[in-house]
């Protein structure tokens, strides 16, 4: 596969660009080039520029709300409403942010919820920044419906992902783990039917409900939850707190988000806790509990690489070289 390499000033410039070009509003074009970036650098990388072609089409095609203006309001003093007006999730949470951290300093824990937005690209990108304050961060969200909970069911969930993070010893490397309510994310199941790669058993079912290892056919038919009946619980409960919370719509409620002209309405929902509140040593002890869970070995770490607060600082991106051709095409 060809790659092409940018520094990260060039790359979300690219990215900036392109959401303009189609139209976004300036305020929109840095939130979510800033967010596609971050994706690419500390995230997963399907979610960053290859998933920004989504947004591109979405922009153009009239599932995202060029020039949203979010409406924020807090009808508590722990909770934080956000109608992102069929915008972007990324624009509203940014606008949200300054707040929702100083409400969890001051109350030691707050609540923000959004809804109206399109999907939410790499929900660890809003733990990860929450986790560089100094705050712990549980984030979950739901999407289209494209997820049965047994093979022999039909679709009724997202892929409804949950991301966790928590500041640790070194402020700049936060503990950072989010995976989804499916046995993969969205973003892996066509990244393989686009290189033709089969996919492990358990992944998906075909159009037919059979159990497949094909990737074309997975997309035809539907992602399964991970561990069965207990992953599709786990995504029941993430969508009681992204759209029952938001006010956002359910999954099974959602149009397509890569085809049509109808805002997604996806929710968001983050809960925010202030780690010293009891304990003031609490990332000197998490940091050393996981480097005790790291000699034990065995167990799946999460990444724990340093991270920039600012995609300005220099750094270098690979991209694929069909991803970027794609980009540059909407400029």
């Amino acid at each position: 596969m060809s790659q092409q390499t940018l520094s990260t000033h060039d790359a979300e410039a690219l990215a900036e660009q392109a959401c303009l070009a189609v139209g976004a509003n300036p305020a929109t074009a840095i939130s979510l080039a800033k967010a596609t970036v971050s994706a690419a650098l500390f995230g997963h990388p399907g979610v960053g520029f290859p998933h920004l072609l989504d947004y591109l089409s979405g922009f153009r095609e009239g599932r995202i709300n060029k020039e949203a203006e979010p409406k924020i309001n807090s009808p508590l003093a722990a909770i934080i409403h956000s109608d992102a007006n069929g915008g972007i999730a990324q624009l509203g949470f940014d606008l949200a942010m300054p707040s929702l951290v100083e409400n969890t300093r001051k109350l030691g824990v707050t609540i923000f919820t959004q809804g109206n937005s399109y999907t939410t690209g790499e929900l660890g990108y809003y733990v990860r920044r929450l986790a560089l304050e100094g705050v712990i961060a549980l984030a979950v969200s739901n999407s289209p419906a494209v997820v049965v909970g047994s093979p022999s069911g039909k679709v009724v969930f997202g892929t409804n992902p949950m991301a966790f993070a928590a500041p640790l010893a070194d402020v700049n490397a936060p503990l950072v783990i989010d995976q989804a309510s499916s046995a993969t994310a969205f973003v892996n199941l066509v990244k393989a039917a686009e290189e033709g790669r089969k996919i492990p058993e358990g992944w998906a079912i075909d159009e037919t409900g059979n159990v497949t290892t094909d990737a074309a056919a997975g997309l035809r038919g539907a992602l399964l939850a991970f561990g069965g009946t207990k992953g599709a619980n786990v995504a029941l409960m993430v969508e009681c707190l992204a759209a029952g919370l938001s006010g956002a719509s359910w999954s099974l409620d959602m149009p397509d988000f890569q085809n049509g002209d109808q805002v997604i309405d996806a929710g968001l929902t983050i809960i925010t806790i202030q780690p010293t509140a009891i304990d003031g040593r609490f990332s000197t002890r998490l940091t050393q509990h996981l480097d005790r869970i790291a000699e034990r070995g065995g167990t799946y770490a999460p990444n724990r690489r340093p991270v920039r607060s600012s995609s300005s600082e220099e750094g270098r991106i690979n991209i694929d070289a069909v991803v970027l051709e794609k980009i540059r095409r909407f400029l």
